[in-house]
């Protein structure tokens, strides 16, 4: 594909001038006002108005998980399941919603679908993300393909990243050390350190932002064994944002992450002294123009990913995805929102020759909005791929919220279809590509009710069921040994319900819980539990200090065992465990805080991957300056 032509799009949108009355946010930007969601519509719309149970996690929230990576703060929301994130900080990252796979997940940064085109399952990594650079995160579950198009099958991870967002200059500085042990060896040595400084300027229609990180870890084996796997991150960013007038805001970004990783031998799981190396470039340009009751928008990014595997069997991989997304907002009225946009990604891989795909996609959105109670959101989405021609997506969402107290009652259900194209690994990849596959695809519908009598309190339940067709499964003749991505030709029900509550039951002290029952009618993928709770309870002593005790039960799971005399595959029953943390943070005034974690304070010992480590009781220390 031209990137060029991509480019040269994006900037006469930019240029471009529309008269406009004054600047809209961009439609994906996670609002601030807790009765507001974003991801469901990309209209700020009150959470009444909602079809759905969006899972909002604030700056305020982020600041109170200060030293978690993000795949450990997303790991504990309803319905998300995230494997690898107790282990090994080198440990790969697998983001599972509603019984579906990692690559059902998409990962949304600043507007722009992210992925690499060159892993097996084409998930991003999360591990790339630092957690102290990121602003708010929303995640939409269920099908989403209308509005994100690909991948969006089971879950939306909506990031938005940090700007400058006061007059003057500032600079912020978060660091930590603790400790890395696994439940056997708790001899509290510091192995865990990190360190990030930003700095921020604003003045009038200009404003900027850079900021540098790095992270070192060591101390705890990534397989079973004695020998310590060390990793380490160092990641910048820069943001640069300016006003043209009140029609016209433009805002250009860069991002640089690099990783390297200790690992080890996993058939036969070992101890080895094996390492991998990955480095990640993305740019992006994102533009709004608002005019009498509307906005036109383009973002548009490229994204590079190396990565290099030094082990048994060394291998390379050099991706590249550009992505553009223009769409245009509209509102008739205060009841009628809607959006018609146009969705290009391309995405490229090195293998043993150069392989792509592209697809074109052209989508629409409504959403009603009525003054009775009555809510309907209702999408559409022609899929237009390289590989696979042409596929209609669709999505109907109507609600009814009804008036009680200083909140509501709403009810809620949506039915919606998803189109997941293999990635170009699977189609031409070197472990078992198969060009014959054909896409996932899958239909999805829910119903649930949200109870919000006043703001204090929110409780929500509902009901899903997800049907796949097609799904992509690696298999292996067990006569020639030979492995091969295929299609099964049976249809995969996945269905269950998710639970969730917020509230303030006295003052200044906060409950946040949630419970996820999921069921397959074959069984559930690997490492995904049946039944998992999490319970969060928060107290303010005061306004500068705060402490939480977090909760997390996750019940029985399958993996499977590769044995390496017989090459046979055997199921693993891992056990259920319980794990429970402490956190606790403390500003002496405007400029320094502090803040310490105790995880795993029991010292539970249990299994997050099979034959491999997972972190028992440790210990955390930080401070955050900020001038």
């Amino acid at each position: 594909m031209n990137k060029k032509i991509l480019w040269t799009c994006a900037a006469v949108l930019v240029a471009k001038g529309l008269s406009a009355q004054e600047i809209q946010e961009d439609s994906i930007q996670v609002q601030q006002l807790s009765e507001v969601v974003v991801s469901d519509s990309r209209f700020a719309l009150k959470r009444e108005n909602s079809g759905k149970t969006v899972i909002k996690i604030t700056a305020e929230e982020l600041e109170r998980n200060q030293g978690k990576s993000i795949a450990e703060i997303i790991s504990r929301q309803a319905g998300i399941t995230v494997n690898g994130s107790r282990s090994n900080a080198g440990q790969n990252i697998s983001v599972f919603a509603r019984g579906g796979n990692n690559r059902q997940v998409l990962v949304v940064v600043d507007g722009i679908q992210v992925s690499d085109p060159s892993g097996v399952d084409g998930e991003y990594d999360l591990r790339l993300l630092n957690s102290s650079q990121i602003e708010s995160i929303e995640i939409l579950k269920g099908a989403a393909s209308t509005l994100y198009g690909n991948s969006a099958a089971t879950a939306v991870i909506n990031i938005t990243t940090k700007k400058a967002s006061n007059d003057g200059v500032s600079l912020n500085v978060l660091s930590s050390l603790g400790t890395n042990q696994s439940q056997d060896e708790q001899e509290y040595n510091l192995s865990d350190f990190s360190n990030t400084v930003s700095i921020s300027a604003k003045q009038k229609g200009f404003s900027i932002l850079a900021s540098g990180g790095h992270q070192f870890t060591d101390g705890l084996s990534a397989a079973l064994g004695d020998e310590p796997d060390a990793f380490s991150r160092i990641d910048g960013s820069l943001k640069i944002g300016y006003e043209f007038s009140k029609k016209l805001k433009v805002t250009a970004s860069a991002f640089y992450n690099k990783l390297n990783s200790d690992f080890d031998n996993g058939f036969p799981i070992e101890d080895a002294d094996f390492s991998f190396r990955g480095e990640q470039s993305r740019f992006g340009l994102s533009s709004v123009y608002a005019y009498k009751n509307g906005s036109l928008t383009a973002n548009v990014a490229l994204n590079q990913i190396t990565r290099e595997f030094q082990s048994n069997f060394p291998s390379s991989f050099d991706s590249e995805s550009l992505v553009l997304d223009v769409f245009n907002k509209y509102n008739f009225n205060s009841e009628w929102y809607t959006i018609v946009g146009l969705n290009i990604i391309n995405h490229e891989t090195l293998f043993t020759e150069e392989q792509n795909t592209t697809s074109y996609d052209p989508y629409a959105n409504v959403v009603y909005v009525s003054d009775f109670g009555l809510n309907l959101n209702l999408g559409g989405r022609l899929n237009n791929h390289s590989e696979y021609g042409s596929h209609f997506i669709y999505n109907l969402n109507p609600s009814y919220s009804i008036k009680i107290n200083e909140g509501y009652l709403k009810f809620f259900g949506s039915y919606a279809t998803s189109f997941i194209a293999p990635n170009l690994s699977q189609l031409f990849g070197p472990f078992g590509p198969n060009p014959d596959l054909d896409p996932e695809e899958n239909t999805t519908y829910e119903g649930g009710v949200e109870y919000r009598p006043f703001n204090t309190l929110r409780l929500s339940a509902l009901y899903f069921d997800r049907k796949e067709e097609n799904r992509i499964i690696f298999f292996t003749d067990p006569d020639t040994f030979e492995s091969q991505y295929r299609n099964s030709s049976a249809t995969t029900d996945f269905n269950g319900i998710e639970v969730e509550l917020e509230a303030e039951p006295l003052k200044n002290l906060s409950l946040k819980a949630n419970y996820t029952y999921v069921k397959g009618d074959g069984g559930l993928p690997t490492r995904i539990p049946e039944n998992v709770f999490n319970i969060l309870v928060g107290y303010n002593f005061s306004e500068d200090t705060f402490a939480s005790l977090a909760y997390e039960h996750s019940s029985d799971r399958q993996d499977i065992f590769f044995d390496p005399n017989t090459f046979l595959a055997s199921p693993v029953t891992l056990d259920s465990f319980g794990l429970l943390d402490f956190y606790l943070s403390h500003k002496l005034n405007d400029t320094i805080g502090f803040f310490a974690s105790l995880n795993n304070i029991t010292n539970e010992d249990y299994t997050e991957i099979f034959g491999y480590s997972t972190r028992g009781r440790n210990l955390r220390l930080g401070m955050k300056l900020s001038l």
